[in-house]
């Protein structure tokens, strides 16, 4: 590790840190308002016009390639922990496919001359580590002298082309489970001002580093249709994604939703990310309920390395619960349904 008074903490080299960093959503929406989707070839069976988390490739009839890519600035100063965390939200979008990961390719930008080598070598022993863990070795990769530390990758998977956890699938009547707590970005807020408690940052990391595997088992389940996993658009930013993909009203019953019990006490002191108002910014439109400020934050509060949100049948949430307590995710919990309706959010 290199000496601390030589080399500053990892996240004083960021502007932001994490999936607080992705543009915002109405932000990227217009920078591509003019790109051309890719659906008119065939095989190409996903790309970004549905906003789910990867594009996805019909090789055969019983495969998919699933490919998707992710990386970001540290949101702690531990290296080997932030390769861990940027490797399994990198990982993330494979599993909300309800896909299993085959390989990965690393992505690096790091300020050489501002940063130790030990450091960058920690930061990509943490996401192999991770990669491997999730049976998907890093294969290769590509690298930049960057103004700042950027680390990442991409990820591939396979999947059943029948068997894929689309936005577009969620149906009327379904449940909605989300598994894993709110609250990363106000953490990582919390951190970055020196506020943030030993035990609510195990807490931090603890969450961040566990993969959502349960992806891939849960698109084997009869009753579950959609998934996504609630990333740096924050909850009501990805229910609304998953709303406009399906043409139906998702109900979110605020009260349900987990969120980290030191998240709460640090959002009621006025922690909060700058990404959190962006966020509002962009799904305001489509949300209707009764929010107060706080609320907001927690709602559109960007995860880094976020939970699984799943739409399924109500016969199958006693199932997708369990499937998530075996691989570890304790917290998930149901917190809203599907209705017939126009697109949007309703918060109660």
């Amino acid at each position: 590790m290199p000496d601390s008074q030589t080399f500053p903490r990892l996240t004083s080299l960021a502007h932001g840190g994490g999936c607080g960093c992705k543009l915002a959503p109405n932000v990227l929406a217009d920078l591509l308002s003019e790109m051309p989707l890719s659906l008119g070839h065939a095989n190409l069976i996903v790309d970004a016009g549905t906003s789910d988390d990867a594009a996805v490739y019909r090789v055969n009839d019983t495969t998919a390639l699933v490919a998707t890519t992710d990386f970001f600035t540290p949101i702690v100063d531990d290296p080997h922990t932030f390769g861990r965390i940027a490797a399994t939200n990198a990982l993330s979008d494979v599993f909300a496919m309800g896909a299993t990961p085959i390989f990965c390719l690393a992505i690096v930008g790091m300020p050489i001359g501002k940063i130790a080598p030990e450091t960058i070598r920690a930061i990509l022993a943490g996401g192999r580590s991770v990669a491997e863990a999730a049976g998907a070795p890093i294969a290769g990769g590509h690298s930049i002298d960057a103004a700042e530390p950027i680390y990442g990758l991409v990820a591939l998977g396979t999947a059943h082309p029948d068997h894929l956890l689309l936005n577009a699938n969620a149906q009327s009547g379904d449940v909605l489970i989300l598994g894993k707590p709110l609250g990363i970005g106000i953490y990582s807020a919390a951190l970055k001002r020196e506020i943030l408690s030993p035990a609510e940052y195990e807490e931090m990391v603890a969450s961040t580093t566990r993969l959502n595997t349960p992806g891939t088992e849960l698109a084997a389940l009869s009753g579950v249709h959609a998934a996504t996993d609630v990333t740096g658009f924050g909850l009501l930013g990805h229910a609304s994604e998953m709303a406009r993909g399906s043409g139906l009203h998702l109900i979110l019953e605020k009260d349900k939703v987990p969120v980290f019990s030191g998240a709460r006490a640090h959002a009621a002191a006025g922690v909060r990310t700058g990404a959190s108002a962006r966020n509002w910014e962009s799904v305001s439109a489509l949300v209707q309920g009764d929010l107060n400020e706080m609320d907001r934050d927690i709602l559109c509060d960007p995860q880094t390395s976020g939970g699984l949100l799943v739409s399924c049948a109500p016969y199958a949430a006693r199932a997708v619960l369990d499937v998530f307590a075996k691989h570890g995710h304790a917290g998930a919990a149901i917190i809203g349904r599907v209705e017939d309706g126009p697109a949007g959010v309703h918060i109660r």
